[in-house]
């Protein structure tokens, strides 16, 4: 199977590639990207320590090679600048993506190549991929909270003080501000984490807060997050190669489940041959579920100026399934569907 990774030279697309590499599925890694003497260096380092790794071939590439790829993996993307709103940020990168998209088709891409979205807004960046890819939507899949639940277990693991395996913890719903903690279903080596030792309310509302924030968090510290999203990304790459039916909560498009409709968000999806294999609907507490239904508002709302901008308005996508508890529009207050804060 090869796998060629779109904005591979970067930091994020680098690290997927490594993780790749690491995991020794993949039979070939393509390093595509604008600046070509970094995508050469990205795939030289590698091919370096192939030895030590696996027999693979990786090398650098252009767009063209697009068309013999198995998956092809977008990570490519802008970052804000001072003073720039979200929505202009937003903005940028659907340009900056739509033009890769058209570039991949054009280079051939096949009807049965995947598509793994990483650039953000992932879960916007999905749903426009779907609709303008030419694939079926099932082969269309962004990474969604996948990332932010791996983070997730991982600072739970380490408030508790257990094995990071051992934590069995969902995020869903959007990538970004408006996400869902599934507490309903976390676990700790198949035991409810509310029955943990040392499980409190504090220790809940901390390690959410956390997880929401890190991606700020690594920006800051070290310019942005690698080797974890690096590491999700294989996880959802080998998941299609190998087949093995994992169940991730990554961004898809949705019909309905949660009383979510025409939008892409993560929920928990069993991934293998074919792309999505099936989308499950937990059953969740009320406040989760609107949590969850909010996710689709938000996110349709922002596809809804996306598409009025370039040029494809709204007219025929459905828009979240009723039964919201408010019109369409009307943002929920956060304390609808996330837990107020408790003294500890």
């Amino acid at each position: 199977m090869k796998v060629s990774i779109i904005g591979g030279g970067g930091l994020v697309g680098s690290m997927a590639a490594y993780a790749l590499q690491l995991g020794g599925v993949a039979s070939e890694i393509c390093i595509i990207d604008a600046n070509k003497d970094v995508a050469q260096g990205v795939a030289l380092d590698l091919l370096q320590g192939s030895a030590l790794t696996a027999d693979q071939r990786i090398y650098a590439g252009p767009m063209e090679e697009v068309a013999s790829s198995n998956i092809v993996v977008i990570t490519a993307g802008l970052r804000r600048k001072p003073e720039e709103s979200r929505l202009d940020l937003i903005n940028r990168n659907v340009d900056l993506f739509l033009g890769l998209l058209d570039q991949a088709k054009a280079a051939g891409l096949k009807d049965s190549s995947y598509m793994v979205v990483v650039s953000n807004p992932v879960d916007v960046l999905t749903y426009l991929a779907c609709k303008r890819s030419g694939l079926d939507w099932k082969r269309v899949i962004g990474l969604g909270t996948l990332l932010d639940t791996v983070r997730f277990r991982s600072h739970l693991a380490k408030r508790l003080h257990t094995a990071p395996t051992q934590v069995q913890a969902l995020l869903l719903g959007e990538h970004g501000d408006s996400m869902v903690p599934i507490w309903s279903s976390a676990t700790v080596a198949g035991l409810p984490i509310e029955q943990w030792p040392g499980f409190n309310p504090q220790l809940q509302k901390e390690a959410f807060e956390e997880t929401k924030t890190a991606g700020a968090t690594m920006i800051k510290l070290k310019g942005g997050s690698g080797f974890a999203v690096g590491i999700s990304i294989r996880e959802l790459v080998q998941a299609i190669i190998l087949d093995n039916r994992r169940i991730l909560p990554v961004s898809a498009l949705q019909h309905g489940l949660y009383g979510v409709d025409e939008v892409c968000l993560s929920v928990p999806t069993e991934v293998g041959c074919g792309g999505v294999r099936k989308q499950i609907e937990l059953p969740l507490t009320p406040k989760e579920r609107i949590g969850i239904q909010q996710s689709g508002r938000v996110l349709r709302e922002i596809i809804d100026q996306v598409e009025a901008r370039i040029g494809q308005g709204p007219a025929g996508a459905a828009s979240v399934a009723s039964g919201l508890g408010a019109p369409r529009g009307k943002a929920l207050p956060r304390t609808a569907w996330q837990p107020p804060a408790r003294k500890s």
